[in-house]
């Protein structure tokens, strides 16, 4: 019963209703979604400074934990700029890459793991703490922003591999 809550209160943070979200998004990529999505301005150009646009626009699946402008800013001073310089174009994509994880994993599936193995190769930790999903360090503030080419679900942090 315990789980079945919790995907509700996950599924209930999001901002848009099922409808809407499915209206916006039909059809469009995982890169599709985010461009058009004034929050997500900063990943966007890092994505296209890492090069990854073609492949987050492929075909999949592909789940997509995105940081909000927001989560960047919480970044030090400096450390977005310092990522998006051509000198750290590796540093950066594996950054990204840790942020995305082979496969659709919906929100209702949340529950049924504590890690998952990222495209950059590490694990991230999944846990539930009371009412909260979080990725890593970043909490899980939107679920299930369905594209043709995976999900994305929204966090309030950038995540870094270690």
């Amino acid at each position: 019963m315990l789980k079945y809550a919790l995907v509700a209160l996950i599924a209930a943070t999001a901002s848009f209703s099922a409808t809407d979200v499915k209206a916006e998004t039909a059809g469009k990529t995982i890169v599709e979604i985010a461009a058009g999505a004034e929050d997500f301005s900063t990943l966007v150009a890092a994505v296209k400074a890492a090069g990854l646009v073609d492949v987050l626009s492929s075909k999949g699946p592909f789940t997509v934990f995105a940081p909000t402008n927001e989560a960047f800013a919480k970044l030090p001073e400096g450390t977005v700029e310092s990522l998006l310089k051509p000198e750290n174009k590796d540093k950066l994509i594996a950054v990204l890459k840790y942020h995305v994880v082979p496969g659709k994993v919906m929100a209702k599936d949340v529950v049924k793991v504590d890690s998952a193995k990222t495209a950059q190769g590490s694990s991230v930790t999944v846990t539930v703490e009371g009412k909260t999903v979080k990725v890593d360090n970043a909490t899980v503030v939107k679920t299930d922003i369905e594209a043709s080419n995976g999900v994305i679900h929204v966090i309030d942090t950038v995540i870094i591999p270690e």
